[in-house]
């Protein structure tokens, strides 16, 4: 048996407040969405005036990042990245009824490395919607550091 760790609404209100707070400091209107490990969405927050569809586009992020296991961008980042013509991986976009997402804002959640979860952010530009991932991944990493638990905090996450 193993013990295996899942993200709870607690969890995922700090990292949707850490990262409406990165999002209000650098001026953009984001959505962002956490999803457990089978990229569910936990909790999904639209900023006020934010666009319509970034719920959708957030959760699609989320759940690329959970399911895969690796930051969204990673899938089109030259010259390897799977889902670039001519790659193993091209048209994977078009999976799940084209949820799959193959661009940046989408990042796994990875705690004593395992991927518990994604968190996906769509309303910014690539800069901006990273800016606001890692800050609700550092967000987690506090809150779980007292607990012991380790959580990678980065742009280029891959399982």
């Amino acid at each position: 048996m193993k013990t295996v760790l899942r993200l709870q609404s607690e969890e995922a209100r700090v990292m949707i407040a850490a990262a409406v707070e990165k999002s209000k400091e650098i001026g953009v209107l984001e959505t962002i969405c956490i999803a457990d490990d089978g990229g569910f969405p936990i909790l999904i927050e639209r900023m006020d005036g934010a666009r319509v569809t970034g719920p959708q586009i957030s959760w699609n992020k989320a759940f690329t990042a959970a399911t895969h296991k690796r930051s969204t961008h990673l899938f089109n980042k030259a010259p390897n990245g799977p889902a670039l013509p001519g790659n193993e991986a091209f048209g994977i976009q078009l999976s799940f009824e084209g949820k799959f997402a193959v661009f940046v804002g989408g990042f796994p959640i990875v705690v004593d490395g395992e991927v518990i979860g994604g968190v996906g952010l769509s309303g910014g530009n690539g800069e901006q919607d990273t800016a606001a991932g890692v800050a609700a991944l550092q967000a987690l990493a506090d809150l779980l550091a007292p607990q012991g638990h380790e959580v990678v905090v980065a742009a280029d996450i891959k399982k």
